[in-house]
């Protein structure tokens, strides 16, 4: 029976998508909900799992082709028919010495025949017969515990996706999830790196017990030899906190010398804000902001701030909070414009943008209403969006509906830029470094004096068709004061 692969929809405006690549060959065995191909869309891109266990008899669309949704990208077959076919062989071999005269015209066929029906049903139940074999022998006793142990560890890590297939092998092999380095989509973990992590763990554990008969007087010392692989796998343990670092800079320092095809994602982006400078009268308007005040609020909670919401307290949500207010004030900045209907639309909530750097390009994830959270909401949503955008695991719908957007530049060390509006948008927010520095303030007792201040930049690239410099002053301003004025104390529980 065969069943259809089919490109589904990925989000409410996502209406195409082009297969990437493509992890299973035609004549390849494929397992119910184990990774068929890799999709990318407008919006993200993200891996398929298979409908269903069996043959991928035919592929219907080629890596690079953008089909909509609902064609048909592959043909699975059940297997049945296969399945069968093998499971007669046996019979026939079996029964041969009881039905030798019907089973003499076969022997010739079936030395042809069984070679090929062999490899196929291998697959199967290799997963199965094998995991109970290694229990038996008395090496492979130790290894169970720690299987044991290895689904505890990887149960829990429910915020990394894996496919059920994935996880019921890691389990399987004893093998922990979170020691993983995903090679699939955004990082994911695929079948095959389990694969190769149980081979590895299998090789590291054939080579001490290889020395122990050698060294059988020092027992003490196998245990010792034993652990000497451990030490490695530890100490490429806590690589991942590191990954973002090298992945975001591996792709600036090994191209040299080299062409290579744009991404999707890239392509997407690179006409997006060349289409974005092209329709609207683009104009930026920068001024400075004082946020000492702000600077020692973190410093007093930073500490309880991050032990009760689990996250820790940056600059970026007191500015998110600022914006949304200041949206709410003055609403032609949350509007945006249909050119060809010759209409504005003057939003009803403020869907704040939050522009994210990826390993694989810029990408804007909206906190719908935003203008309903306080401080702690807005600070839990941030930071949720953001490591979730980095590691492939937004939804589309997220990277959609946004009326502003804002970018913290200043996290790279930017004192300022000029951001390029997100049509249908009419504004962006650009937020630079915070760095002390020596300004002039008037003080009530002493008069203008010389001081050491936190000062950041704000730059605000507005649309010059519906919004004028006035309107995005006064914007910037109604900023401005919120931030210098620092009455956030009550939020943070001070």
């Amino acid at each position: 029976m065969a069943v259809s692969v089919t490109m589904p929809r990925l989000g409410e405006s996502v209406s195409e998508g082009t297969v990437t690549r493509w992890l299973k060959k035609e004549g390849e065995r494929v397992e119910a909900d184990e990774p068929l191909l890799e999709v990318s869309t407008d919006k993200v891109d993200t891996e398929i799992p298979s409908p269903a266990t069996g043959i991928v008899s035919s592929i219907k669309v080629q890596e690079d082709e953008t089909v909509e949704v609902g064609v048909e990208l592959a043909v699975i077959d059940d297997g049945e028919g296969e399945a069968a076919a093998p499971a007669a062989t046996p019979e026939p071999a079996a029964a041969a010495p009881e039905s030798t005269p019907a089973a003499e015209p076969e022997p010739e066929a079936t030395p042809a025949a069984e070679p090929e029906p062999e490899p196929e049903p291998a697959p199967e139940p290799a997963p199965v017969a094998q995991t109970p074999a290694p229990p038996a022998p008395a090496p492979a006793a130790p290894v169970s515990p720690a299987a044991a142990s290895a689904p505890s560890g990887s149960d829990g890590i429910e915020s990394a996706y894996v496919t059920p297939l994935v996880r019921k092998l890691a389990i399987e092999n004893g093998i922990d999830l979170g020691s993983l380095q995903g090679t699939g989509v955004g990082g994911r973990i695929r079948k095959q790196d389990v694969l190769d992590a149980a081979g590895q763990r299998e090789g590291q554990a054939q080579a001490p017990a290889a020395q122990a008969p050698a060294a059988q007087a020092p027992a003490a010392q196998t245990p010792e030899r034993a652990q000497l692989p451990q030490p490695t796998q530890s100490t490429s343990a806590p690589a991942p906190a590191f990954v973002d670092q090298a992945v975001s800079a591996a792709p600036h320092t090994q191209v040299r010398g080299r062409t290579e095809p744009m991404s999707r994602l890239r392509k997407v982006i690179a006409q997006r804000l060349t289409e974005s400078l092209q329709t609207s009268a683009q104009l930026t308007t920068v001024l400075e902001a004082d946020v000492t005040k702000i600077a020692r609020l973190r410093q007093q909670a930073k500490a309880d701030f991050e032990a009760r919401e689990s996250t820790k307290l940056s600059f970026l949500p007191f500015f998110a909070l600022a914006t949304v207010e200041a949206l709410r004030a003055h609403p032609i900045v949350n509007c945006s414009i249909d050119q060809a209907a010759g209409t504005v639309t003057y939003h009803e909530a403020e869907h704040l943008g939050i522009a994210v750097d990826t390993e694989r390009g810029l990408l804007v994830p909206v906190i719908a209403s935003a203008g309903d959270l306080n401080l702690a909401g807005m600070s839990r949503k941030i930071a949720d969006l953001a490591e979730r955008t980095r590691t492939n695991r937004v939804t589309p719908d997220e990277l959609g509906g946004g009326t502003f957007t804002l970018t913290n530049t200043g996290s790279r060390g930017a004192l300022f830029d000029t951001p390029i509006i997100n049509q249908p948008q009419v504004g962006i927010l650009g937020t630079g470094a915070v760095v002390k520095r020596a300004v002039v303030v008037d003080d009530p007792q002493l008069g203008e004096i010389v001081a050491i201040r936190s000062m950041v930049f704000l730059a605000l690239t507005y649309d010059h068709r519906i919004v004028d410099g006035a309107d995005a002053a006064r914007f910037l301003v109604t900023i401005k004061d919120r931030l210098e004025e620092g009455d956030f104390a009550a939020e943070l529980g001070l």
